[in-house]
């Protein structure tokens, strides 16, 4: 019960986890929302009567600053409305915020250029990184073979490879993706042939070794025992899964130990992942980061392995439960909408416009709800008529044959600034849920005694999903120290930009 003494043996983690509980339960009607009914069930008559007309009159510039903790220009909110945001925000995971550039640049300088091909600047960031964080890991384990999981086109095990030295593995289920990837690599590798020759007349050394990843079809499979994680590749057409290189229990096939890494591993994969590494002797050290939390499945869908709860902490408590929609909500981008916010961008007017066109849909066939539809990435540079003309064909319907109040409409559209004041609360409480999500991977790996620590690794203004989970068997003082200092990268030097929490065995906690 709120205000009820805490047992004195919960961590600061475990509490933190109970008190996103209790926050997200105060307003699940809130979180569970989608704003696309906004109009259909009168979201904002819904809200709290003495948040309406402040929020009705604020300002997009007003309400980036609630979203960073700062009133806006002349902003007066009620003071329930400033607890629940500092609520929100003192229990989200620290997210690193740079004070860099707010755009990457076009092409990553930290990386070589012959591994810029292919890769769009936020991933080139990502990548390098992420490949400098394993490469400490691999110094501080003494574990020179990677494992890149769900590695697609192969950008990561490639910089981990050709740039880093390391030895790769690289599985992917897609055939598609690990085509594209080998030849990646034989283009490289061609690359790198010249670039030698050219070194051998007196041009400047390629600074790249030729070591190649190997690429493995097939997927992870988190029932089974470390050496027969591989499952046949999807589609099944694509053939079996090769002998996994990996070995057993022991190691890989040549006995050493393994590093095992997920870059935005989607949904469930992120979950196997942490599994395989508590119950398998040859992983060293893991750094996984998630995405896709909606696709997680959750213990009422699968009550054998869901992918959340995890942690015997986090399911023991009452009302831990996340509905589909908190889950993609832990999936917003909080600082590309803060910014949508402060310039005004025609973004802004895109839930809006599907709110409307939802109403539309609802009053013409009302067991059409929640279509998956997709008028594409300009659709906000479109005329209300042209979006709806274009929403109603994808919805099944012809345009010509839906009646349309223009009155109607007019009324709702007016409305926008309503519609936007609604999602700034949603934005307020994805990262809270996101914190959840990740607190319950962590608490996972402490009951089992595992090092684990939570690194914001990517500049989350153009990466969101920016918190890496970092787990192994020895401490990780090591592997961490010094991380953040990056100037380039934009992260700040602060030793606060690294959330550890050491294992129960060495008796020290740090949240």
């Amino acid at each position: 019960a709120p205000g009820a003494a805490e047992p004195p043996w919960q961590s600061p983690e475990q509490r933190r986890a109970a008190d996103i509980i209790r926050l997200l339960s105060l307003y699940r009607p809130l979180l569970d929302a989608f704003v696309i009914d906004f109009f259909t069930e009168d979201l904002w008559s819904q809200l709290p009567p003495a948040w309406q007309p402040a929020l009705a009159g604020a300002t997009p510039e007003q309400l980036a600053g609630l979203l960073g903790a700062r009133g806006g220009p002349r902003a007066a909110w009620p003071l329930s409305l400033l607890a629940f945001g500092a609520a929100a925000r003192a229990l989200a995971f620290p997210r690193g915020c740079p004070g860099s550039a707010p755009r990457p640049p076009c092409q990553s300088s930290r990386l070589p250029p012959l591994l810029r091909r292919h890769i769009k600047p936020k991933k080139q960031h990502e990548i390098q990184r992420l490949g400098k964080l394993l490469q400490r890991l691999s110094r501080a384990t003494g574990c020179e073979h990677v494992v890149d999981i769900g590695a697609g086109q192969g950008h990561l095990s490639r910089f981990l490879a050709f740039a880093l030295g390391l030895r790769v593995t690289a599985v992917e289920s897609d055939a598609r993706l690990s085509g594209l990837a080998e030849r990646f690599d034989r283009e490289l590798l061609q690359e790198l042939t010249k670039a030698r020759a050219l070194a051998h007349r007196g041009a400047l050394p390629c600074p790249l070794t030729p070591r190649a990843p190997q690429h493995i079809p097939g997927r992870l499979d988190p029932t089974a025992p470390w050496g027969q994680f591989l499952l046949p590749p999807d589609p099944p057409g694509a053939g079996p899964a090769a002998r996994n290189p990996l070995g057993g229990p022991g190691g890989s096939e040549d006995g050493d130990r393994v590093l095992v890494t997920g870059l935005h591993a989607c949904g469930d994969l992120g979950p196997a992942l942490l599994c395989h590494f508590a119950r398998s002797p040859a992983v060293a050290a893991v750094a996984l980061v998630g995405c896709c939390y909606m696709k997680l499945s959750s213990a009422p869908e699968q009550q054998q392995h869901p992918g959340y709860p995890l942690s015997a902490s986090v399911a023991a408590l009452p009302g831990h439960q996340l509905s589909y929609r908190a889950r993609e909500a832990a999936c917003h981008a909080l600082e590309e909408y803060q910014a949508r916010l402060r310039g005004g961008s025609a973004h802004l007017r895109a839930h809006c416009y599907r709110a409307v066109l939802e109403s539309l849909i609802r009053a013409t066939e009302p067991s059409k709800r929640h279509l998956g539809l997709q008028p594409g990435r300009k659709a906000h540079t479109l005329s209300f008529p042209q979006y709806a003309q274009l929403g109603l064909s994808l919805a099944g319907l012809d345009p010509e044959g839906v009646p349309v109040d223009s009155g109607a409409v007019g009324a709702m559209l007016e409305q926008q600034h309503k519609v936007v004041a609604f999602c700034t609360l949603g934005q307020l409480l994805a990262p809270a849920v996101e914190t959840l999500i990740l607190l319950d991977r962590l608490l996972y790996l402490r009951e089992q005694g595992f090092h684990c620590a939570l690194v914001p690794l990517f500049n989350p203004r153009f990466s969101p999903r920016n918190l890496v989970l970092v787990a192994a068997r020895t401490p990780l003082d090591t592997a961490l120290a010094g991380l953040a200092k990056d100037p380039e990268d934009g992260h700040s030097s602060k030793d606060e930009d690294v959330e550890e929490a050491e294992s129960p065995r060495e008796g020290q906690n740090h949240q």
